[in-house]
């Protein structure tokens, strides 16, 4: 499923979070946040704190998934990350079953992020949800906290 055949309100509804639900879980240590985005996405725009790093494209390429045109170009725009199968449902395990989290994917803007808590689902994840609006809305909550004279 990508985020397209996402569209209804319900359907979105059952995959997706806000952004300061998403943080007070993490916080509460119930949730774990993991940036799906490339590495040269996060190093460009920057990353967010106490997030696990797992660039999706190369994910979905593993399980043999066939790419977008767009996700392929994303991809081959950066360094392929040392990540293989095992490796990646080691630590989905360890977080979702053995911590019992729930896995708040999170993007740029949360389209990527839908279409990777599907997939979770599909491979027998239910607790996989998509952190609405992404690193997007992230840096705009962050942004009243850096302006002159915000209050801490």
């Amino acid at each position: 499923m990508n985020a397209e055949e996402i569209s209804s309100h319900d359907d979105r509804a059952k995959l997706e979070i806000s952004l300061p639900t998403a943080l007070e879980l993490c916080h509460l240590g119930l949730a774990t946040m993991i940036d799906i985005r490339q590495s040269f996405e996060i190093e460009m725009k920057g990353a967010i704190p106490d997030t696990v790093h797992v660039p999706m494209f190369e994910v979905k390429r593993m399980l043999g998934h066939t790419l977008t045109d767009d996700e392929q170009e994303i991809l081959d725009a950066g360094q392929p990350k040392d990540i293989d199968v095992t490796g990646f449902f080691t630590m989905i395990n360890r977080l979702h079953h053995a911590r019992d989290h729930l896995l708040l994917f999170i993007c740029n803007s949360g389209r990527r992020s839908l279409t990777t808590a599907s997939l979770l689902r599909s491979l027998g994840y239910p607790k996989a949800m998509s952190v609405a609006g992404g690193f997007q809305a992230w840096k705009k909550l962050q942004a009243p906290a850096a302006a002159p004279g915000a209050p801490c």
